[in-house]
């Protein structure tokens, strides 16, 4: 009955630890495939995004107190994030990208920490953070050049086209190239940290499944904020470049 038990709760443990790269389970919208276990995980993190935003932010006091006190320090934060990257006469109008941005990786890179997603089957596919698919990574990647160009352009027109020869013409096929550079190491930076905790908390599960993975999930949560700061600050810094004025 014991050899029963331990078995059981092994097996459980095995298929929670279980990591796969690659598979998917894919929706057919039109002559289009889509990854709908992304989808899935990723309206889960808009719905907990929505929940507290909506509770915390339903009954606003002159003092404030409970998940209150948590979104306005959220709100400061990245304001205070966005001044120091953009610049005290810009920043404003960049703080809901800046923020969404950031909460949306925050939730998602915690819900692969604390979500035991493979407990839910789903056929041909298992469900994970929405940051450990390699699409969302770089389709945040994207929205971040597309708001550094943006900005560039909204702010100089043509004459932001200056800082591809800047300081010296024969910089131009340097600085292109840089362009290319930034969306491809913003996402596979953020990829790469968040399959790789994924993967070694799997192994540590099904190697040693009491006690010694629980530093390593602690660690990994951690290191998951800080790869939400990492890739906000790095699109403020984007941003900030672009509109700055070339001397």
């Amino acid at each position: 009955m014991v050899d029963k038990i331990i078995s059981s709760t092994s097996n459980l443990l095995f298929d929670v630890a279980e990591v796969s790269v690659g598979k998917h389970y894919y929706w057919q919208i039109g002559d289009y495939s889509v990854h709908g276990q992304v989808l899935m995980t990723s309206w889960f993190v808009f719905a907990v995004i929505a929940g507290l935003a909506f509770v915390g932010n339903s009954n606003l006091k002159s003092i404030p107190e409970g998940l209150q006190n948590l979104t306005e320090y959220i709100t400061e934060f990245i304001r205070d994030l966005a001044k120091t990257q953009i610049g005290e006469e810009e920043y404003s109008k960049w703080v809901p990208f800046l923020g969404t941005i950031f909460l949306f990786i925050f939730v998602s890179n915690w819900s692969g920490a604390l979500v035991p997603w493979h407990l839910f089957e789903i056929p041909g596919g298992e469900l994970a953070a929405p940051t450990n698919d390699i699409n969302t990574t770089v389709a945040l990647a994207l929205l971040t050049s597309m708001a550094y160009f943006y900005a560039g352009f909204s702010k100089k027109g043509l004459g932001y086209f200056k800082r591809y020869v800047s300081p010296a013409a024969f910089l131009l096929p340097i600085n292109v190239l840089e362009d290319f550079t930034k969306p491809l190491s913003l996402s596979f930076r953020l990829f790469g940290n968040i399959l790789a905790d994924e993967l070694v908390v799997g192994v540590l599960v099904s190697l040693v499944p009491l006690v010694v993975p629980i530093p390593i999930m602690l660690l990994g949560l951690f290191t998951s904020g800080i790869q939400a700061l990492v890739f906000a600050t790095l699109a403020g810094a984007y941003i900030g470049e672009s509109i700055e004025d070339h001397h």
